[in-house]
């Protein structure tokens, strides 16, 4: 028997019960067992620093990051944790919730986190590090910690600071000399990035990085019509360039104002292609497997968007169908694969799944 029919008949169960899947505990369990064997996974690992001399050759993932070291790279060992504190926040009753505290504890250790902080500047041209996708999902694990009324998470948000203020310091600096937005489909999206900022600043109630933020968004996209979505995907594309795009726009205009703008974005041509379910043709493969991430990706910015719309918007409800056709989709393949999925997936499935 194939040793993925269980799984497979757990989603199917949650997706046809009422054409929608469904964020059962048993599935949140499940998902969690992901990042839960690689936060402490040193190996394999791309470390993306850059070494500057023959001493820093031989530094080991551990002793570069030692809280954010697993998970094959650092942005997916944050997003690993921002995944579990959603899971204990949302779902009090998982199973396995005393190893996801276990795990978290050890992560959130204050001399772990400064020494995150300092990662930034102790070393040549690590102030680019991580710039903006993993600085993105940082701020998104602060905000989650940050929303939580929990006493463990008021500790664990306290000991996360120094990382949160450095990340911020980072990003004041380099926003007003970004000229240009990066429109690619994978890590350095500018859109994705900016809207999770923007989600962050909102929650901080930090109206300067908001308004530099938004004015930027505004620079960027605000005159882009006609996108040529009909080009997407790139071969290992996790983001809907386009969609990322009308989502974080969804976040800073009014609903009318918005609406103005979506419609000279897309034509009917573009929607039609980005509607389309993505083709996996290896999901073994570390960079096609990325494809399954876009079905995520597009599930919730489509969500988000039709929540944005209007009522009377022709869009509306088949945004909100095709977001659920996705999902269902790109679930079960979560759990077919190797480590190129294994280490990041199950993120982007919860928040695909738990964000309104």
């Amino acid at each position: 028997m194939n040793k993925f029919f269980p799984i497979a008949i757990l989603f199917s169960f949650a997706v046809n019960a009422q054409d929608l899947p469904k964020f059962t505990d048993d599935i949140a369990t499940k998902l969690a067992e992901k990042p839960m064997k690689c936060i402490n996974q040193e190996y394999p690992n791309k470390t993306a620093h850059i070494i500057n001399n023959e001493k820093e050759a031989t530094l080991t993932p551990t002793e570069l990051h030692p809280s954010f070291y697993g998970c094959f790279d650092w942005h997916s060992s944050v997003h690993g944790h921002w995944m579990l504190v959603r899971l204990l926040k949302s779902k009090p009753h998982l199973a396995n919730k005393k190893e996801i505290l276990e795990i978290l504890n050890a992560s959130f250790q204050p001399e772990k986190i400064k020494e995150e902080s300092a990662y930034f500047t102790k070393y040549a041209v690590s102030m680019n590090f991580e710039r903006t996708y993993g600085w993105a999902w940082l701020l998104k694990l602060d905000e989650e910690l940050m929303t939580w009324d929990d006493p463990q998470a008021k500790v664990w948000h306290q000991n996360l600071n120094p990382l949160t203020d450095e990340i911020l310091r980072l990003w004041k600096i380099y926003l007003p000399k970004q000229t240009y937005p990066n429109r690619t489909g994978v890590h350095p999206n500018s859109a994705f990035a900016m809207a999770f900022a923007i989600d962050w600043a909102r929650t901080a109630n930090d109206k300067v990085f908001e308004n530099q933020l938004v004015e930027k968004a505004k620079y960027f996209y605000l005159k882009d019509h006609k996108t040529p979505a009909y080009l997407e995907p790139d071969g290992s594309d996790f983001f809907s360039p386009s969609l990322e795009i009308a989502d974080l726009m969804r976040r800073i205009l009014p609903q009318k104002e918005f609406v103005k703008w979506f419609n000279q974005f897309y034509d009917k041509k573009s929607i039609a292609n980005i509607s389309e379910i993505p083709i996996i043709s290896d999901i073994n493969d570390f960079q096609t497997v990325h494809l399954v991430g876009l079905s995520f990706t597009r599930a919730w910015t489509m969500k988000g968007i039709s929540k944005s719309l209007p009522d009377n918007h022709p869009l509306k409800k088949q945004f909100a169908t095709t977001s659920d056709k996705f999902l269902a989709n790109a679930l079960p393949l979560l759990f077919q694969g190797n480590y190129g999925g294994d280490h990041w997936l199950a993120s982007f499935a919860v928040y695909a799944l738990s964000e309104e």
